[in-house]
């Protein structure tokens, strides 16, 4: 059986071949018009990211023209490309350089992002208490029966019902007081990070069932966020993982805590009511008009000055994932991610797009990320909670601090890809195989 770095030898190579075979359709079917071709395709990348780049920045007339004209350009591209007759050499060509990148991302994914995070067998819990919100991603909880299945796996539900906001920490410390040898919560991320922190600090297993809206953590849990119901299998048939935790401030956070542009989202009233609106509505100040405390940050040997967003991350996501809304290919690793933005144009807009190496964004990954301001005390999203904290604001890494049930059985421990980075790529290739 060939190596994993033969594999990988093996995948560059196809990679590369598939990239030069691409250009080499478009070349030999289209001849002197591939430049045109070429010229055609650039044409409508940098419209279309200029477009994008507006409807972010501005309002009103000018965000509806801007979103037409997103729409515009790479029709305007598909027909030029249609009425050359090059339709089909586009197509060819187009697959041939999709399985260039999808090769070359499974050649550079690191040799232990295919190893599973280790998982021991659980002890069946005696007392398991589960906190659901019948609130959360729109009344998961009644929609999927979370409450009945529970009960009937022998496990006790306390709802938060109100009226008025439950403390949902100290709801979990009582319950772990009474005699609960397991704790769960069916909700947003958010709560989830309140009732892990309890579970943490006294040594408890936490079942995550994803019944928010986004469940970031779950779905890097491998969990199934289509259905939260099978998440409470692993009271019948689970195992145990360990996971890093995050803390800023004082604050416990399963995903990440952000600052600066997407904070002061965060901190609308209007964000929690519709969250892609009020993002929307907000942006063009943030982004242009620079609003907001003067952020500067250290992770490490790195340093972010003034940045206009900062995205902290229990483990980093795949590089050059700007908002948090990839994967990380693990939850063990030790060490926070740092992503830090600065805008100021459409080509760096565009430029985002292409990943780590982006004008614009800078990442990092250390095991502490100390974060300072010009006033003192800034706006923070905690796993998409708003919250004030002080300045400087020491964000760090708890090494598998949480214990973690899960169905032995689930849909998606699947190791996330990296970005295509050429240079290694070809580094890759041309190395002898052993």
């Amino acid at each position: 059986m060939e190596s994993t770095t033969s594999r990988q030898r093996w995948l560059a190579r196809a990679s590369l071949a598939a990239a030069t075979a691409s250009v080499l359709v478009l070349a030999a079917f289209a001849g002197l018009r591939t430049i045109a071709l070429v010229g055609v395709g650039l044409a409508g990348t940098a419209i279309t990211a200029a477009a994008i780049w507006w409807v972010l920045t501005r309002r009103r007339v000018t965000r509806l023209l801007a979103l037409l004209l997103a729409v515009a350009a790479p029709v305007w591209v598909l027909v030029q490309y249609t009425s050359a007759n090059l339709a089909w050499v586009v197509a060819v060509s187009a697959a041939l350089w999709l399985l260039a990148v999808g090769a070359g991302r499974r050649a550079l994914r690191r040799s232990d992002a295919d190893v599973p995070m280790p998982e021991r067998p659980a002890v069946p819990a005696r007392h398991a208490v589960l906190i659901m919100n019948p609130r959360s991603g729109g009344g998961k909880v009644e929609r999927f029966g979370l409450r009945e299945k529970a009960e009937a796996l022998g496990a006790q539900v306390r709802l938060l019902e109100g009226p008025g906001e439950t403390d949902v920490a100290e709801l979990a410390r009582k319950a772990a007081a009474e005699g609960a040898d397991l704790l769960g919560v069916a909700g947003g991320d958010g709560t989830q990070a309140l009732v892990a922190d309890v579970a943490a600090s006294l040594d408890l297993p936490f079942l995550v069932i994803p019944a928010g809206t986004r469940n970031h953590f779950a779905l890097d849990l491998g969990l199934d966020r289509d259905d939260p119901s099978k998440a409470l299998d692993a009271l019948g048939d689970g195992v145990e993982l360990r996971v890093d935790l995050g803390r800023a401030g004082g604050r416990t956070f399963v995903n990440n805590v952000s600052f600066g542009a997407y904070a002061a989202v965060v901190q609308s009233p209007a964000y929690r009511d519709d969250k892609a609106r009020t993002t929307l509505e907000l942006l063009p100040d943030l982004l242009m008009g620079h609003e907001g405390a003067r952020l500067t940050a250290r992770a490490g040997e790195t340093t972010f000055t003034t940045p206009q967003a900062l995205l902290v991350s229990n483990n980093p996501y795949g590089t050059g994932d700007i908002a948090g809304l990839g994967r990380r290919a693990r939850l063990d690793g030790g060490e926070l991610g740092a992503v830090g933005v600065d805008v100021n144009s459409a080509a760096q807009a565009a430029g985002l797009m292409v990943g780590g190496r982006a004008a614009g964004l800078t990442t990092a990954t250390a095991p502490e990320v100390v974060v300072d301001a010009d006033r003192p005390s800034i706006p923070a999203g905690v796993d998409g909670e708003a919250l004030m904290l002080p300045v400087p604001v020491r964000c760090e890494i708890r090494p598998r601090a949480l214990r973690v049930l899960v169905p032995r059985h689930r849909p998606g421990m699947r190791a996330a890809l990296p970005p295509l980075n050429w240079r290694r790529l070809v580094r890759l290739g041309l190395a002898r195989t052993s």
